[in-house]
């Protein structure tokens, strides 16, 4: 059977074996390869092209409309498969390659797996220069391609039809490492891609693959177990690890046995239920005063699955400064950061482990006491916050009240930038595990409407029955949102909500914050604009096929998210929000942004004075 081969191209080649590729997921054999996002050039059309069009069924081809929309995409299908399948992306060579370098940027942050099948120029360089190469002087192998080195886990460029037999393995197992998860590129030269090369038969047998789950070390979990013994008002930070890992049971089992507190990350949101009593609320600078105030107090924090991001640590400021870390995470990158003790390995079997580990050690009743105080207290100003029966302007949280209150508890909410992941992280209450995605690894606008469409391509192949539900702002809105056509043409619904206020706002908040006057964040304060006016963006939905309607209230809100879950097609309700008044004010702690150290305008430098005046909070890398 070794000896045996099959005479194909590199593209046919990479084709074939992608489609072959499986994974088991709780009991059920899925292809790894969800499928892909293409959008065909001169430099994947002919040949790529060819391959994809054998293998249609196997590998279903999305035709996007923008290669960064489809990146973020398929980051977003990957992150709601909980990093078990993925999407790859094909692009043409220059331009519509180089269009997936923010994608992959958003990928490579957030650990989350895609495959870019991207032209590159020609290896012989007979033609040379083609259309749209880059030339580089003095190093000719150097090219555009190049520039998605420092934002992959892995990159190779196929120089000769052979090597696919080693890198195409690679990429997957990098892509499907716990550690090493991210996004991995492919530069396929445009006549490599054509040439031929016999195959041994057996590359192209099905291979059903497994995500490594790492044991802990026992030497690590008894140094784990003994600080955590000793401590007197330990916490459990809880990230988007805890969810790729599948140990959300494992992760609320320890918190309940042991009586510990827990907090959510923003990637880790979603991890507990709202009303489990030991969910205490998201922490740090877009979370809540309850788990700000108990992440002071703790002297013990086991931060599980998290890189503690500097929205999760207030710029390292949220905690006491001789609080001690134990972090667990399967990347040993993490888990030793700002001098944690390390556990590295899978979260699943480390929380058992030291769950074991601990027997029946358990917390202080009144150290838990004190923390569900706090979230009680937090419980009523967010009641109050997303309310809107007292004419208050009309805001974000509001519509986020709005939408908590009425849909189903496993409908996936989406956010990304400006100042809906904020209001969302600190004012959504978790109906059901995993059912929130706020992409803040890389805040990158325009994620919104195309990662739901992402999103749904995944829901709609286990749970079709439910609705993904974007927040998306005026400003997000315009800079990307060409796949509600996307997910009109595809049939995969989605709900929309373009709350619109007027610009940039939440920019134009910390500016203001600064010290600084309003200017070029709200179309109002553009210099260039002579007449401010606003979009029609119901009118700009429509004629992308979707549903959409406009609405001036909350209330009204309320009657058009009815009617938009009726809907069998993706459906746009537009609302217009207050740029200035109702933003939620409580839960942040301080964050480290740069203000200017010497200025004229006395505003901005009793703000950066203020501003550095909670830097000695700030642990200096321990």
């Amino acid at each position: 059977m070794a000896d045996k081969t099959v005479k194909l191209t590199t593209a046919q080649a990479i084709i074939r074996w992608l489609a072959n590729q499986y994974i088991e997921i709780d009991g059920t054999e899925w292809r790894l390869c969800g499928g892909g996002f293409g959008i065909f050039g001169h430099g994947n059309v002919t040949c790529l092209g060819e391959a994809l069009y054998d293998h249609r069924g196997e590998l279903p081809l999305y035709r996007g409309q923008n290669e960064q929309s489809m990146g973020f995409a398929a980051a977003a299908y990957s992150k709601q498969w909980l990093r078990q399948r993925f999407m790859f992306c094909t692009a043409s060579a220059g331009p519509g390659t180089l269009n997936l370098v923010t994608a992959s940027a958003l990928a490579h942050a957030n650990r989350l797996p895609m495959l870019m099948l991207c032209g590159d120029t020609f290896l012989t360089r007979l033609p040379d220069p083609v259309l749209q190469q880059m030339e580089n002087f003095n190093d000719p192998t150097f090219g555009a391609n190049d520039a998605f080195k420092p934002i992959t886990r892995y990159w190779d460029r196929i120089t000769h039809p052979a090597q696919i037999i080693q890198s195409l393995p690679a990429a997957i197992a990098t892509m499907i490492d716990p550690a090493d998860c991210g996004p991995a590129f492919l530069g396929l030269p445009q006549d490599v891609q054509g040439w031929t090369y016999d195959y041994p038969e057996v590359f192209f047998e099905k291979k059903v693959h497994r995500i490594r789950r790492q044991t802990p070390d026992a030497n690590e979990i008894a140094d784990a177990t003994a600080l955590l013994k000793s401590a007197k008002r330990p916490m459990i930070i809880a990230g988007g690890g805890v969810q790729y890992s599948r140990a959300v049971t494992e992760l609320t089992r320890f918190a309940e046995d042991h009586q510990i507190p827990v907090v959510e990350t923003i990637a880790g949101r979603a991890n507990m239920l709202n009303d489990h009593p030991l969910n205490i609320g998201p922490i740090g600078v877009t979370g809540s005063d309850s788990a700000n105030a108990i992440a002071e107090q703790a002297d013990v924090i086991l931060a599980v699955g998290t890189r503690l991001q500097d929205f999760t640590t207030g710029s390292w400021t949220a905690f006491a400064k001789d609080a001690r870390f134990i972090s667990i995470n399967a990347a040993r990158h993490d888990a030793g950061k700002h001098m944690s003790l390390p556990v590295v390995g899978d979260a699943k079997l480390s929380l058992a482990a030291l769950d074991t580990a601990l027997s029946d050690h358990k917390g202080s009743s009144d150290w838990v006491a004190t923390a569900q105080d706090e979230r009680k207290k937090w419980d009523a100003y967010v009641a109050d916050n997303v309310s809107y029966g007292d004419n208050r302007p009309n805001s974000y949280a509001q519509a986020i009240g709005v939408v908590n209150a009425m849909c189903d508890d496993r409908d996936r909410v989406v956010a990304a930038a400006g100042g809906l992941p904020a209001e969302v992280t600190a004012n959504w209450r978790t109906l059901d595990i995993g059912t929130v995605d706020v992409e803040f690894g890389f805040s990158c606008m325009g994620y919104e409407i195309a990662g739901a469409w992402g999103a749904r391509i995944a829901q709609s192949e286990r749970e079709p029955q439910q609705d993904t539900i974007s927040f998306c702002g005026d400003g997000s809105y315009l800079m990307l949102n060409s796949d509600i056509y996307s997910s009109v043409l595809t049939q995969k619904k989605m709900i929309l909500l373009v709350l619109d206020n007027g610009g940039f706002a939440v920019i134009n908040k910390l500016q203001n914050n600064t010290g600084n006057e309003s200017f070029n964040n709200l179309i109002a304060d553009a210099p260039t604009v002579p007449e401010a006016f606003g979009v029609d963006f119901e009118a700009h939905a429509a004629s992308q096929g979707a549903a959409a309607e406009t609405v001036a209230k909350p209330a009204e809100l309320a009657e058009a998210f009815k009617r938009a879950k009726a809907s069998d097609k993706t459906y746009v309700i537009v609302m217009k929000v207050d740029p200035y008044e109702g933003w939620t004010t409580e839960g942040h702690t301080w964050w480290e942004v740069g203000t200017p150290h010497v200025t004229d305008n006395d505003k901005v430098r009793a703000a950066h004075v203020d501003w550095e005046s909670s830097r000695d909070k700030q642990r200096k890398g321990v």
